[in-house]
């Protein structure tokens, strides 16, 4: 069998020219494709959480794979229904969220590698969501970077009412028959996509979408959505594109000239009074009728457009943008969420941000020249700001969070310090980054009064007993610290604080896109050597799963048994055990000797 990363290789080359693909089916019966898969998703939060039956990730083992590809082959491989259930969005309404079994998750990884070797080379530069390599960091770098976006005068704010509930089958399917020439693989993703939900032990059919939590879910909503990318940029930006550059202003320029004559008649205080005036005027002439620009970017279903004309021409390309969707789609746009605001007197709302365009005569560059004007600006929201605070008020004031004083300083400290340093880290392209001093305080004071109400004290003495200066690469810092002593160890430290809050331009994500080619790990190692790491016994293993390693390590066991000394010895969440060792692990009655 050929080698997994040898063929995807070959798939990723022909993506990359938009040459067609055969016969991708049998890269299913490829164990390792399985063992990459396993690899990518075995960490993830969902990988414990039960479907609509038990199955889950511990337990995992070759001889499970070998049973899915069995299946695979004699095309008998049937989709469990995912069990359906509700998460809050952050304007109170709910989201379905489906969770499929193990068995499903680990079959949808492996194809959904597959596919994403073979579509990301074809995917549009404009389209950043479930990308390796990409996110929200650099859509937001595409839009500010020097000689991007600059010359945009209104936004065409765009979101699609439920997206990933409305992409159409027929339409989907279509579009993928376009380039992968393999029924047999089409009809298993068409079986998934009809395989339905569980909700109240109640089985209903889809007829629609890709359910949210299904691992595929994202590749195909971008091959899907990757129809619209293309029309923006086939159709609308060549039609709204004019031009090489804006006039100059005639007005600015006749100025300008008489500043000259001044100056070389020595008349410098007419020539820095023209002077003052000329910095109050555009140098180019803002309306020019034969200079037109069309930007655009996309991450999953929220785009922005920016608009170089008139306010008419923005209207224009919305209404041709929706009727696309629903023609070629048959997805509607959002009424209350598709805006067409002033880039400079209004914001619009992307990705958290707020972002508008810049405009100050008074900052200038060395030589004197208006460096801000035109460039687009992002802002921290306001009121994403006042919701973060709202987590840890009540009334106007910090409060503290009882439900947190069961835990110990040090988690109490790295909880609250995870939580402002996401918030923070996110925001830091905002030139007002600096107004979320006020977050800090606010979950500063809230930690204070949580480690107050825990040991019944005042949060001035909290602050006198964990208050310290720590030294970092941006300077020195008044922290709150708590460290836990450890024998023949370095000490565990969780600080609060120690963040420089204030823009920075340079934070951007740049994670390196994951070498998904690469098969070997210690985890397959494990998985694939075939020996206890318990008992010692050779033969056919699992793989034995907890959720967090720190729950073994405080599980109130005064005598912890040998398997769950292993794991924390190991720092794993996995153990490679045979049956015999894994059944009685689940039964409590594991008693095995000690492993050296």
């Amino acid at each position: 069998m050929r080698n997994a990363k040898i063929a995807l290789g070959i798939i990723s080359k022909r993506g990359s020219k938009k040459q067609p693909i055969e016969r991708i089916y049998r890269l299913l019966y490829n164990p390792e494709l399985y063992q990459m898969a396993y690899r990518n998703i075995y960490a993830n939060d969902g990988a414990m959480t039960k479907g609509s039956n038990d199955e889950t990730v511990d337990g995992m083992s070759m001889k499970k794979i070998m049973d899915i590809i069995g299946r695979v082959k004699t095309e008998t491989y049937q989709w469990t229904p995912v069990r359906r259930t509700h998460i809050k969005k952050s304007n109170g309404k709910l989201r379905p969220l489906g969770l499929p079994t193990w068995s499903d998750k680990l079959l949808q990884e492996a194809m959904r590698i597959i596919l994403e070797a073979y579509y990301d080379g074809q995917f549009s530069e404009n389209s950043h969501g479930f990308r390796e390599g990409r996110g929200c960091q650099t859509a937001l770098e595409a839009i500010t970077r020097k000689g991007g976006w600059k010359s945009v005068k209104w936004f065409v704010e765009g979101d699609i009412a439920n997206c990933f509930g409305s992409i159409d089958h027929e339409i989907l399917m279509n579009i993928l028959k376009e380039r992968i020439k393999d029924n047999r693989f089409l009809r298993l993703i068409e079986n998934l996509l009809k395989s339905g939900y569980m909700e109240n032990w109640k089985h209903s059919p889809t007829l629609s979408g890709c359910p949210q939590g299904s691992i595929l879910s994202p590749i195909l909503s971008n091959v899907y959505m990757d129809k619209l990318d293309k029309y923006v940029e086939n159709e609308l930006i060549p039609k709204y594109t004019k031009g090489k550059r804006r006039a100059e202003n005639k007005e600015y320029k006749a100025i300008m000239n008489q500043i000259a004559k001044y100056k070389r008649h020595q008349n410098w205080e007419k020539a820095r009074e023209l002077e003052k005036i000329s910095q109050t005027m555009a140098s180019k002439e803002p309306t020019d009728p034969n200079f037109r620009r069309l930007y655009y970017i996309r991450y999953a279903d929220d785009w922005l457009i920016g608009i170089s004309g008139s306010r008419e021409e923005a209207e224009e390309v919305k209404t041709q943008i929706a009727g696309y969707l629903h023609r070629e789609l048959k997805l509607e746009l959002s009424g209350e969420k598709t805006l067409v605001t002033h880039a400079r007197n209004e914001k619009a709302r992307f990705l958290g941000y707020d972002i508008h365009v810049l405009h100050a005569d008074t900052k200038h560059d060395h030589r004197g020249q208006r460096i801000i004007n035109g460039a687009i600006g992002l802002r921290v929201p306001r009121d994403k700001m006042q919701a973060k605070m709202s987590e840890y008020m009540a009334r106007g004031k910090p409060i503290h969070r009882k439900e947190r004083t069961i835990n110990s300083d040090y988690d109490i400290i790295s909880q609250y310090q995870s939580e402002l340093r996401g918030f923070v880290q996110y925001y830091l392209h905002a030139y007002n980054a600096h107004e979320m001093h006020n977050v800090k305080r606010a979950m500063e004071m809230s930690l204070a009064k949580t480690l107050a109400n825990k040991y019944k004290t005042t949060s001035k003495r909290i602050f006198d007993d964990y208050k310290t200066t720590v030294e970092t690469e941006n300077g020195k810092y008044k922290v709150l610290q708590a460290k836990v002593e450890r024998e023949n160890k370095s000490s565990l430290i969780a600080q609060f604080g120690g963040i420089r809050i204030a823009y920075d331009k340079e934070a951007t994500i740049t994670d390196a896109p994951k070498q998904i080619y690469n098969v070997k790990s210690q985890l397959i190692d494990r998985l694939t050597r075939k020996v206890c790491e318990l008992c010692g016994t050779p033969g056919e293993t699992s793989m034995h799963h907890v959720r967090k390693l720190k729950d073994l390590s405080k599980s109130g066991r005064k005598n912890k048994p040998e398997w769950m000394k292993r794991m924390i010895a190991m720092n794993r969440k996995t153990l490679a055990v045979c049956d015999s060792c894994h059944n009685k692990i689940h039964s409590g009655e594991y008693d095995g000797p000690k492993v050296c």
